[in-house]
């Protein structure tokens, strides 16, 4: 008869009594302890399988002192976190690679009126580590979750703690750089940015690049505006450049959702890519793929940084060595918008 049969999911002693071991040989098996003959492991195994049994979490819990779960940390308000593609194609790498393990993941999106609660929750022993993504220049107490538990940036942190911290990036200075002087490249001589916001370390690097870009060629660098990485941040900073300086003829947008923004106010003041005016961005993502033109870009390997953070989340868990910092390769994508 089936323990479904019997009214009872199948226990601890049952799998032991299938086995032919002792009960506490079968929680060694369950909680991967190395003191399990190869025997006795295949027999506690086949048992687990017959029966359907399913290890009870929280005991396991107790016993290994983990929670075979783990957070991704994102300081931003809800809107912005499902309006952003950046974030879904970084959640799906994180999530193709917790397919294949134990862990589970917590989404914690910690607007700025509860970021104490959300780090109550991190310190209080819900999950075994946290992925901290889209951070901002108060990030001093994220990094300081490093003294509880095992933490893993998605981007450069900006406060002096963050020296010490393990992330996975992207050089945004030499993006910016690289996809600047395609402008430049192409005969553009008054060229803006729409920067990104000032506390924050993408925004900061690709000010940098565009500067150095400009620098490099003799190029005034006075044109900046700021955004939020929004299309209403981007359309907002093209209106006010375009006050400041009306014959502009190069735009680079530190994201694409700011030039998509930013390709609105042109059209309204009658200016066409690149006819007119050239733009290019950052993330090559449906924003930049399907506006009109089609912008160049910067594409960055978005997928693959969540798979690496959690690789490297999972190791620190482990007690394992791993680099403190990992950049990730980028390329640009022209479609002729210079």
């Amino acid at each position: 008869m089936t323990p479904e049969l019997r009214g009872g999911a199948p226990t601890l002693e049952m799998v032991a009594a299938a086995a032919g071991v002792s009960r506490s040989t079968v929680s060694r098996v369950i909680n991967d302890s190395p003191k399990v003959t190869p025997e006795a492991l295949a027999a506690v195994q086949k048992a687990i399988d017959e029966l359907g049994y399913v290890p009870n979490r929280a005991a396991r819990t107790l016993a290994s002192r983990r929670t075979q779960s783990i957070a991704l940390v994102i300081p931003e308000n809800t809107a912005k976190f499902f309006a952003d593609p950046y974030f879904a194609t970084v959640v799906q790498g994180i999530a193709m690679y917790l397919a294949d393990t134990d862990y589970t993941l917590s989404l914690l999106i910690a607007a700025e009126n509860d970021g104490e609660k959300t780090r109550r929750y991190l310190q209080a022993g819900n999950v075994d580590g946290a992925l901290v993504l889209s951070h901002h220049s108060d990030d001093r107490s994220y990094t300081q979750l490093a003294r509880s538990i095992p933490v893993v940036f998605g981007g450069r942190p900006m406060s002096q703690e963050g020296s010490a911290a393990y992330y996975i990036d992207v050089d945004n200075v030499e993006a910016a750089r690289n996809v600047t002087r395609t402008l430049v490249e192409h005969g553009r001589r008054r060229i803006a940015t729409i920067a990104g916001p000032a506390d924050m370390s993408a925004g900061l690097d690709r000010l940098e690049g565009w500067r150095q870009a400009l620098d490099a060629a003799g190029i005034p660098t006075d044109l900046v505006e700021h955004g939020d990485f929004s299309p209403a941040g981007g359309e907002a900073a093209m209106r006010r450049l375009l006050e400041r300086e009306p014959e502009l003829d190069g735009v680079f947008a530190a994201s694409s959702l700011m030039a998509s923004g930013a390709l609105n106010v042109l059209r309204s003041h009658g200016k066409a890519v690149p006819h007119d005016l050239g733009l290019v961005t950052f993330d090559n993502d449906y924003a930049a793929q399907s506006s009109s033109p089609p912008l160049t870009t910067v594409e960055q390997p978005t997928v693959e940084q969540g798979r690496r953070m959690v690789d490297v989340l999972l190791h620190l868990i482990d007690g394992g060595t791993v680099s403190q910092i990992t950049m990730m390769p980028t390329r640009i994508i022209e479609r002729g918008s210079e």
